[in-house]
């Protein structure tokens, strides 16, 4: 009896053996088709994604039909569409109308950036559009002599910059780049091209800038395509997460994180003097006064020198364009009185309009930024000063008294104090 019971049992416990490995098998066969479809769909989202962001090939094409039929013309025009040592690399663009690239000009590693207007949306195996006709060329005319289009230059600065008194010098500067080929001239198709980069105000604020060394300098332009030499760090500290860990790491653990990926202190100083050097010459600078209106550390960079480059000139304003914007909102509240990320004004709810006068200067923002970046790892021997001087600087409003004298002083004293910190090292 017990031996007809012993193959009876071990049919069974094959059977079942057999019925689990089958099972095991259809289980990692269903995630290995869920890995791959999963997989395939993300491929095919970055691959759309990647179509439709990054169109350096339609910019490049239009730009160099317009070249060879004479419309533009630039310092670069001949090397991006004749020469071809000009060349784009890594796409960086974040939007589709306005790309971005890393690239290559002889010797010179650099961003290029080319406006692609009007972007139709199209699907995947689709041919697209081409790029649409714009009128961005079409200024200055065909018989325009080179004092109209200074006086067109003179008047459009004045709009963007209002009354000041140098501004004949930055015609002059600007008419000496408009130059592409160094030939002493500015010709028409130079004309436009020059006429449509300062229709960007990115490009109109960098070359307002780059004379102080604030900015990335302007390498070369061909119609309203141009590249600017590049910066190597960046952002200013911390790292840049992908965007899905974005939303699920806290932001205190973020701003933590952030200041594990700086420099030493000595060169934290340096960095820090150098945005408080971009506050001071904006602040009644040579053209005006300007407003910072975004301090997130992705908009500024810095050299392997250590020097502060502001990456993203889209987050200065000038302060007469911010006072005419301020001056048509309508509020409620003081919520309803911002430019841009966080320059403020208050509201007059009398007249439910918003006041002209910024809350709170550049300098005050600029410390608030700085201040975890450098107290952190600062010499103790000048740590609390430096925590009292912050705080000082962050207290300052745009509307307080006798403003201009204390934030001179305030200035004054932070730069003196980082600078008795650094300057016998070889930082400095």
């Amino acid at each position: 009896m017990a031996k007809g019971l012993f193959p009876r049992a071990w049919v069974k416990k094959s059977f079942y053996f057999q019925a689990r490995i089958s099972f095991v098998r259809v289980k990692y066969l269903f995630l290995t088709w869920l890995t791959v479809l999963v997989g395939s769909w993300v491929l095919y989202v970055q691959y759309s994604a990647y179509t439709e962001l990054c169109r350096g090939y339609e910019c490049k094409k239009a730009i160099c039909d317009k070249y060879r039929r004479g419309i533009i013309d630039g310092s670069a025009c001949s090397s991006l569409c004749d020469k071809g040592t000009l060349y784009m690399s890594r796409c960086l663009s974040l939007l589709p109308n306005n790309q971005v690239y890393t690239g290559s000009w002889g010797d010179h590693d650099g961003i290029i950036h080319c406006n692609l207007g009007e972007v139709v949306h199209y699907e995947l195996g689709e041919e697209p559009e081409p790029r649409r006709e714009t009128s961005v060329f079409d200024k200055p005319t065909r018989g325009t002599s080179v004092e109209k289009f200074r006086e067109m230059v003179f008047n459009h600065l004045k709009s963007k910059l209002g009354e000041q008194a140098n501004l004949a010098n930055l015609v002059s500067q600007i008419l000496s780049v408009a130059d592409g080929n160094r030939d002493g001239r500015v010709s028409l198709p130079e004309a436009r091209s020059m006429w449509a980069l300062l229709q960007m105000d990115e490009v109109l604020l960098g070359l307002l800038l780059q004379d102080r060394g604030h900015t990335p300098r302007l390498l070369g332009y061909c119609g309203d395509l141009y590249m600017t030499e590049r910066v190597h760090y960046g952002p200013l500290y911390g790292l840049s997460l992908p965007w899905p860990l974005v939303s699920w790491v806290p932001s205190s653990l973020q701003r933590t994180m952030d200041q594990w990926f700086t420099p030493s202190w000595p060169r934290k100083a340096k960095i820090s003097m150098g945005l408080l050097e971009l506050v001071e010459d904006i602040f009644h600078g040579t053209y005006g006064s300007f407003l910072i209106c975004d301090l997130t550390a992705a908009h500024f960079g810095y050299t392997d020198r250590h020097e502060l480059r502001l990456t993203n000139t889209r987050a200065v304003v000038s302060e007469d364009e911010f006072k005419r914007a301020m001056r048509v909102l309508k509020c409620e509240t003081d919520a309803d009185c911002v430019y841009g990320v966080d320059c403020r004004t208050s509201c007059d709810v009398t007249e439910k309009r918003c006041r002209e006068e910024p809350v709170q200067p550049n300098l005050a923002k600029a410390c608030s930024a700085l201040k975890d970046y450098i107290l952190r790892g600062a010499p103790s021997s000048m740590r609390e000063e430096l925590e009292r001087q912050l705080y000082a600087c962050m207290a300052l409003k745009g509307n307080a008294g006798q403003m201009n004298m204390e934030h001179s002083l305030i200035l004054n004293n932070l730069k003196a104090l980082l600078w008795k910190q650094i300057s016998h090292t070889k930082d400095s």
